[in-house]
């Protein structure tokens, strides 16, 4: 056992940082790339006269 070291388990918490920064950047891109595009309704009528107009027809 002489010569072995612990590298493979020492820098752990260089993994654990990279992997939570990563986590931290993806979700803001998500944030960011959410907000840029806003969501458009197809009708701008409130839903309950669209209701009314949908049971009318039949």
């Amino acid at each position: 056992m002489h010569g072995r070291t612990s590298a493979p388990y020492g820098r752990s918490s260089h993994r654990y940082a990279r992997a939570v920064a990563a986590a931290v950047l993806a979700v803001a891109a998500l944030v960011i790339a959410a907000k840029a595009v806003p969501a458009h309704a197809t009708d701008s009528r409130p839903a309950s006269s669209v209701a009314q107009d949908q049971a009318q027809r039949g």
